[in-house]
């Protein structure tokens, strides 16, 4: 009977052990499923949370549940040895196993940038009709009185501090010396990203309040909508403006001596033709669809543009700038405003001039000095339009060229209408040596 009761406890206590491997077993393996049906069947506020995340990492969070995919049966079994041996292997292996982990992280984490959709051209064929926007904020006493010069300029609601240093520098509204009065807008449209600029609505409300140069109209400020942007410009000049007597047109990234452009003014009768830039001739569509510019056959099937100025800037008589206002609403609508703007300029018979002092593509490098920057005083004290300039460069040539200390090669005048450079330079095109106006004073990049 006693080694009866000896062989008992020793199998309660097997029955014992064998209990508690089973529980710990279960434990492990059932543990994670009923915490997912826990996450997944749980409350409304797990859900609430869940809800504020895209569907895609609702379903990362909240895996099905299917009994036999638990993580002991996904899992193999493994001998005791092969423990052993995963232990021993050299940590070469493991650095590089969790670099490669590393590195998948890395790549599945880095976003993705969209790509943008090529422009619908036959929606815009479709639309093209649709001219007539409403002018949502107006500046109907801006013209008042005898106005000598009305500064446009082409702005998005964003660039409230390229608006700000033309408000400060070169667009400066004002009476000049011999009571010549300029005057400044600025030609917006509805953004297009309205999350990018909060309250942009109010923010322009104030700033017209504030500033009282601000037109907008009811269209969205688009690359392609510039040209609405043109055609109700002249709307707006012919029925509230129709006493100035020159318009300056430009973007809000470039630099404008307004005294060398008032000086070539001089002697010009407003109530003829005029216009006058960085003209353009025997320009062709780009049929590349990678550019900015392109514009596919059906849209524009001629080989060459007519004469058109670069967009950057230039100046035109208010006779003109009227005349302009009724050839553009006979004008078939093309998106690219600076071709549409030639387009109706032929319509009306005006030839436009061309200015070398209207630098609309920028100022070239001089091959005389190519280590040396472009950024002369002396230099941009003797053209009208510099364009592609960013705000401080703006900021900081205003002031130079304002400097009383400013001392230069030569002290002449601003130039007078018609502008020339002084002497020719030769140059070759490839085929044949011709003779063009120098583009610089060579002694001025030396010097300097």
């Amino acid at each position: 009977m006693r080694r009866i009761h000896i062989k008992g406890d020793v199998l309660c206590t097997l029955i014992m052990l064998g209990l508690l491997c089973l529980l710990l077993y279960a434990h492990q393996c059932f543990t994670p499923t009923w915490d997912t049906w826990h996450l997944e069947q749980g409350s409304t506020s797990s859900r609430a949370l869940l809800g504020a995340l895209p569907e895609s990492y609702v379903t990362k969070l909240v895996p099905p549940t299917h009994p036999d995919k638990t993580k002991c049966q996904s899992e193999p079994q493994s001998h005791p040895k092969s423990k052993l041996q995963s232990k021993s292997k050299p940590k070469t292996k493991t650095k590089s196993r969790s670099k490669s982990k590393k590195d998948e992280g890395t790549k599945k984490a880095a976003p993705v940038l969209p790509t943008q959709p090529p422009f619908d051209f036959e929606g815009y064929l479709r639309d093209k009709d649709n001219r007539d926007f409403r002018l949502l904020i107006d500046q109907p006493g801006k013209c008042s009185g005898e106005l000598y010069m009305l500064i446009t300029i082409k702005s998005v609601a964003a660039d409230f501090e390229r608006r700000q240093v033309v408000r400060h520098t070169w667009g400066r509204e004002g009476v000049l010396q011999d009571g010549q009065t300029v005057k400044t807008v600025f030609l917006l449209g509805i953004p297009r990203n309205k999350t990018a600029l909060p309250l942009w609505d109010r923010l322009l409300a104030y700033e017209s309040h504030t500033f009282g140069d601000i037109l907008l109209w009811d269209f969205d400020d688009t690359f392609f909508n510039l040209t609405l942007k043109e055609t109700h410009f002249l709307q707006w000049v012919n029925g509230s403006c129709s006493n100035v007597q020159f318009i300056f047109k430009g973007d809000a990234d470039v630099y404008v001596n307004i005294d060398n452009i008032l000086q070539m003014l001089k002697g010009q009768k407003p109530d003829k033709d005029l216009f006058v830039g960085d003209i353009i001739h025997h320009a062709r569509p780009i049929r590349r669809r990678s550019s900015k510019y392109f514009v596919p056959e059906f849209v524009y099937g001629q080989t060459m543009y007519p004469s058109y100025a670069g967009g950057g800037g230039f100046v035109m008589s208010g006779h003109t700038a009227r005349r302009l206002s009724g050839a553009c609403q006979q004008v078939e609508l093309f998106p690219i405003d600076d071709v549409f703007l030639g387009m109706c300029l032929k319509r009306i018979g005006v030839k436009p001039s061309r200015h070398e002092g209207f630098r609309t593509f920028g100022i070239v490098r001089p091959s005389a000095a190519p280590h040396l920057q472009v950024f002369d005083p002396c230099f941009y004290r003797e053209l009208m339009v510099v364009h592609s300039l960013t705000v401080p460069q703006i900021w900081l040539m205003w002031n130079l060229l304002h400097d009383p200390q400013l001392s230069c090669h030569s002290n002449l005048a601003p130039t007078p209408w018609p502008f020339k450079w002084r002497g020719k330079v030769l140059g070759t095109t490839g085929q044949k040596e011709t003779t063009v106006e120098q583009d610089y004073d060579v002694t001025v990049f030396v010097k300097h």
